[in-house]
């Protein structure tokens, strides 16, 4: 098979369409791992279409319900979390599942289980939903290396323990970007025939990144001072400061981080010590995806140390932590700022 990537709209991908399915099938060889993806692209794509049609069909809104950690949940939540655990549930290769809209791990029933263990945030951005900015599904997999019944402690796992990664954006394209392995790959959706194209077997951070940092600036007063006097640098940079650009949604965040360079940061509360983001679902797999793209994923000072975040263990399911992602520069330059300290 050859590495060319064909333009999406090319009449050439009705001869030799390179689907996500078929790249999978390519690169794994296994069989049970093709059916995994095979379920997640399945509701991603019903995903993609809820939100397309939200405004229309009255998905907008809260549902008057609260998730596993405490936030308000939209209607589109409740229903993203529901495609996503009947996907995975019934694929017969998941064993344990994790999501961010229920408060217990759902351990599939031994006559329908599998090697898989998946985490996921099944509408990254909510919030955002009801104004139309992007969104997201965020997921990561681990396979069962443990004998007898599955468990909790079957996901509660590292992160470089992880075999797959990935999430798909729902923006002006729905667009999922994944590894599992070595290299990211990215593929469009194509609506007129409802598969996933590849649009780059490569994707990488570039070269000669962008001076770009992503940050909620509303909480400065909330960080600790290296973490203060690292924005600062950003912010009065010489000779260019660099541009702040924040979504609030951390797909949308991360996706453009991946593409055009830069830092995302999500940091810890000084007086909790701990961040917003949950690790098995949201910072393990941008974490596992930035690396392989050629970037850095840090935690920054968290639990007294500075640590890769690949290389925390939870102990809880929904357990946070503050997330310093993007191009090797401006982590580095962020965790400098507590070296010296």
């Amino acid at each position: 098979m050859s590495d060319e990537v064909i333009h999406p709209d090319s009449i050439r991908n009705d001869t030799d369409s390179k689907t996500l399915t078929r790249l999978v099938m390519t690169h794994s060889r296994d069989s049970e791992f093709v059916i995994l993806m095979n379920a997640i692209q399945t509701a991603c794509k019903l995903i993609s279409r809820s939100v397309r049609k939200a405004g229309i069909a009255g998905l907008y809104g809260h549902a008057g319900t609260e998730n596993s950690t405490g936030d308000d949940q939209k209607k589109l939540d409740v229903l993203s979390n529901e495609m996503m655990v009947n996907a995975l549930y019934n694929s017969h290769v998941c064993c344990v599942l994790v999501s961010e809209e229920n408060d217990d791990p759902i351990i599939v029933p031994e006559e329908m289980q599998g090697k898989f263990c998946v985490a996921f945030d099944p509408l990254d951005g909510s919030s955002n939903i009801d104004c139309n900015v992007s969104t997201g599904t965020i997921f990561s997999v681990w396979e069962k290396v443990s004998s007898g019944p599955a468990s909790v402690n079957d996901i509660l796992r590292p992160g470089r323990e992880m075999i797959c990664a990935g999430y798909c954006c729902y923006g002006s394209a729905t667009e999922m970007v994944i590894t599992y392995g070595s290299g990211v790959q990215r593929f469009t959706l194509d609506p007129s025939i409802g598969e996933f194209i590849l649009t780059s077997l490569h994707l990488g951070i570039p070269e000669q990144p962008k001076t770009i940092y992503s940050i909620n600036e509303g909480n400065y007063t909330t960080w600790d001072e290296c973490m203060q006097r690292a924005i600062d640098g950003f912010k009065f940079n010489q000779p260019k400061p660099y541009t702040a650009r924040y979504v609030g949604s951390m797909v949308a965040d991360v996706h453009r981080t991946i593409l055009y360079g830069g830092i995302y940061l999500y940091p810890a509360d000084k007086k909790k010590g701990n961040g917003k983001l949950r690790i098995l679902y949201e910072g393990f797999p941008m974490a596992m995806l930035v690396e392989k793209a050629g970037g850095a994923a840090s935690t920054g000072l968290f639990r007294g140390s500075i640590t890769d975040m690949l290389d925390l263990v939870p102990t809880g399911i929904h357990d946070k932590c503050p997330v310093v992602i993007g191009c090797t520069r401006d982590v580095q330059r962020v965790l400098k700022e507590y070296a010296s300290s």
